[in-house]
């Protein structure tokens, strides 16, 4: 990643990385598989035949909770009769309708697909439990959190009872921000502009580091009625794992325009130069014959920026521009089980560190940090090396326009003029590469210092002295503090190159 930013080190303000969106997912691990719904059953007393009975009952508390939640906070409670429906926006709208900044906006409720049990024949003819995929009532609850705004927490009214939780990594650290009085820009879900980027970077760390399970314990407990010891079900409490993280790395550049003129070239770049070696490369899985899942790219034009998206197996890393001027690189991660985590572990009776499949829960959230923060660094360190086309007027344009500096004007170069273009070719000399130059230096190269006339030899030092300030106003050359010494700017390496170049240039090439 330092190759790509010392490469646009002029046009890019800094690097903000860390989460974007999170997802969490919370599991009743005791009956969410067969054979522990038939114990949990046995538990309770309730034979097979009043299963259903039995599981409306206690999904007609999930609703209970919910209706008696929205009356006492005077919130609304909308049905939705598709789950195909915008429901952020429709949050978004009834926020903004009834003035909600903070606390309980509404709960939602929409029929959806989820995973739960069925009572079916075996091939012995006894009867059991399977798992099916089925469709039940999904509660919503969505909340302007305190400290981490707009978020709900979804939960399913049909056995096993499952719990997601959504937040936003950007939305958090917009409330630190505010919090601690740093200036920033926003624009939709990233920041174009921070004060203090180095502080937003840490405060958007910390939440790599917190601890999870308390907090979502916190939330289970206030839209799962069946969690509290009045409901006499004695259930274990949920296990928390992250069902898909984003981390994103956001390259922040002062103009859009800038970034409008290399972004294509990019993702030129990363449509037909980028393999499916690379895509494994950017995750960290080392190709090999034994390989057999599916890697593919695609490319789309979104309402947030022209997007391009490699898909390895269930996870991805993508590009996009964000509001004209961020370059986003963002790893998701669906299934993380297809990484690696060093873990002590038993083989055999020995104990060991070894590498095993990494883990959905929270425990392993640092891991899933690493991962995804080496995959975007290797994206763009892949990219630091393409070459991005600049004609030459666009270099040339800039110093052929007078400028002012310290209230002082100065004349616009000429940079395909014989005068200037000497003075271009003794500054560029080889000799003074790593000591720089001084007055003199450069009257001895363009053969100045002949004359053994006191008067005029002050007369060229002075006419040497204006030049060098004119090259100074323009931005071509800078003055080594407490010498006598100049160097030559990496923007005057450019453009004094490429004038020098230019009048070299063969013409029958050119208009061939």
């Amino acid at each position: 990643m330092d190759a790509f930013i010392q490469r646009h080190q002029q046009d890019v303000i800094g690097v903000l990385s860390g989460f974007d969106r999170m997802r969490f997912r919370g599991t009743l691990r005791s009956i969410c598989h067969a054979q522990g719904v038939d114990r949990f059953l046995g538990a309770v007393g309730v034979p097979y035949k009043d299963f259903r009975e039995f599981v409306a009952g206690l999904s007609q508390r999930l609703i209970e909770r919910a209706e008696q939640v929205a009356q006492q906070t005077g919130r609304p409670f909308v049905y939705q009769a598709s789950s195909s429906q915008d429901k952020q926006a429709e949050v978004e709208r009834i926020a903004a309708r009834d003035g909600v900044t903070e606390g309980l906006v509404c709960i939602l409720r929409c029929v959806e697909p989820c995973m739960s049990f069925s009572i079916r024949r075996d091939r012995q003819g006894g009867l059991g439990f399977r798992s099916e995929q089925r469709k039940c009532l999904h509660l919503y609850y969505y909340y302007l959190d305190r400290e981490f705004g707009l978020m709900h927490v979804r939960v399913a009214t049909w056995l096993p009872f499952g719990i997601h939780v959504c937040i936003n990594g950007r939305e958090y650290l917009a409330r630190r921000l505010k919090q601690a009085g740093i200036s920033f820009e926003q624009r939709d879900n990233c920041f174009v502009w921070i004060e203090d980027l180095a502080r937003a970077q840490q405060m958007l760390a910390d939440l790599e580091k917190r601890k999870w399970e308390r907090w979502l314990k916190s939330l289970s407990v206030r839209v799962n009625p069946l969690m509290s010891k009045a409901s006499g079900l004695d259930l274990h409490p949920y296990y928390w794992s992250v069902s898909e993280s984003e981390y994103a790395t956001d390259v922040l550049f002062r103009e859009a325009k800038t970034l409008a003129q290399i972004y294509p070239t990019l993702v030129d770049h990363a449509m037909k130069r980028f393999d499916s070696k690379d895509v494994l490369r950017f995750l960290g899985r080392r190709p090999h014959g034994l390989f057999t899942g599916e890697v593919s790219t695609s490319y789309l034009v979104r309402t947030e920026g022209l997007r391009v998206k490699h898909w390895l197996q269930e996870n991805s890393i993508k590009m996009y521009d964000k509001q004209g001027s961020v370059l986003r690189i963002e790893t998701t991660i669906n299934n993380a089980r297809r990484f690696k985590v060093r873990k002590m572990t038993v083989r055999q009776g020995i104990r060991g560190m070894r590498w095993i499949p990494m883990r959905h829960a929270v425990a392993d959230l640092d891991r899933r940090v690493e991962i995804s923060r080496a995959a975007n660094e290797r994206y763009l360190e892949a990219l630091a090396v393409v070459e991005i086309a600049s004609p030459a007027h666009k270099l040339l344009d800039a110093v052929s326009r007078p400028v002012t500096k310290d209230e002082r004007p100065y004349r616009a170069l000429r940079p395909m003029s014989r005068s200037e273009a000497a003075v271009f070719a003794a500054v560029l000399g080889g000799q003074f590469f790593l000591k720089g130059f001084t007055n003199r230096d450069l009257r001895n190269r363009l053969g100045l210092c002949g004359s053994v006339d006191p008067p005029e030899r002050r007369r060229q030092s002075g006419r040497m002295t204006r030049q060098l300030r004119l090259l100074r106003a323009h931005g071509l050359i800078r003055k080594v503090s407490g010498t006598r010494y100049y160097r030559v700017t990496p923007k005057g390496q450019q453009i004094m190159t490429a004038a020098l170049k230019l009048r070299a240039a063969d013409v029958t090439k050119l208009v061939a």
